[in-house]
């Protein structure tokens, strides 16, 4: 299945070197999209090099079906990253995987395609889930949805400072016709919003919660990098790259607890095992960003931020 969108990889080059491929080693992408950091991965194994591939998006499956069936060394399931836990232990491979890649957030093939539902640029079935055939659609949650837990969903996850006011808004709308489209869902946001930020559609914020809470990207994202943590082998690194604040915070939080040990956030006078002072992680690097001849090449890599740490025990 090929969707006609394309998609530009971010920090190809620099994810794949952060985890030190190893000829042997074993690997999984936990996000393959198109396949663009799969296909540099599988370039640096050997003939005994693994790679797992992770993905829920159907059109995103069929393209590592593709690749699967012409490199025997690359398979690819249809499951979140955050089940990548119970996989490895199915495959025979937890606390085995040398290195393990997360990729964040939506890909352009999805964004571009109005069929997909995720943007107001164009108009489309009001979806945004990454696998349509699983939990429900925006439109369910807004055409149903209490108004306070639409707002709660724009502002936590939108970081949308009018969400009360927009909830309310798409609530009294609803009662007289049930949203079904993208354009329609947008423009009552936008008339809703009464402060617009310089250069940004006025729904954007609350789309961005929305294909957040339908897709639980944020749940995923702490149960898929506690998987990661146990299936990775001693020196087995973790690449994550974040496009928003929200999941960066979440991946920074969970590398620095890490780094300075369980015990650090254990309430004081429990009796604790000397281990739990010591670190499970290190990091590598400083945050990377992506450059400024990828940022012209590619606008939507500017907010891309990759983070990257090495087990330890």
């Amino acid at each position: 299945m090929n969707s006609g969108f394309t998609h530009i990889t971010v920090l190809l080059e620099e994810a794949v070197e952060a985890l030190g491929v190893r000829a042997d080693g074993c690997y999984i992408d936990g996000t393959f999209g198109r396949g663009g950091h799969s296909r540099l991965i599988l370039k640096n194994l050997g003939p005994d090099g693994r790679l797992l591939g992770f993905d829920k998006d159907p059109q995103a499956i069929a393209t590592g079906q593709a690749l699967a069936a012409e490199d025997g060394r690359f398979v690819i399931v249809q499951r979140s990253f955050a089940e990548l836990g119970a996989e490895a232990l199915e495959r025979g491979i937890a606390g085995k995987v040398s290195g393990i890649l997360l990729d964040l957030g939506v890909s352009s093939p999805q964004l571009d395609d109005p069929e997909r539902g995720f943007s107001f640029m164009n108009d489309g079935p009001l979806d945004m889930r990454m696998d349509p055939s699983r939990g429900i659609s925006a439109a369910e949650f807004v055409n149903t949805a209490p108004a306070e837990d639409i707002a709660r969903v724009f502002k936590e996850y939108g970081e949308e400072r009018f969400a009360k006011r927009m909830a309310g808004a798409v609530v009294a709308r609803r009662e007289t016709q049930p949203f079904e489209r993208t354009g329609d869902l947008a423009e009552v946001l936008k008339v809703a919003n009464p402060a617009w930020e310089k250069g940004k559609n006025p729904a954007t914020r609350a789309f961005q919660g929305l294909r957040i809470h339908v897709n639980n990207e944020l749940g995923d994202l702490e149960a898929g990098l506690d998987a990661a943590l146990e299936a990775l082998e001693v020196g087995g690194r973790l690449a994550v790259i974040s496009f928003h604040s929200l999941e960066d915070r979440i991946v920074k939080l969970f590398m620095r607890k890490l780094v300075k040990g369980e015990a650090d956030n254990m309430p004081r006078n429990l009796p604790i095992r000397h281990q739990a002072f010591e670190p499970r992680i290190k990091l590598v690097g400083k945050a990377q960003f992506a450059s400024d001849d990828e940022t012209r090449a590619n606008p939507r890599s500017r907010s891309a931020v990759m983070r990257v740490a090495e087990k330890l025990r």
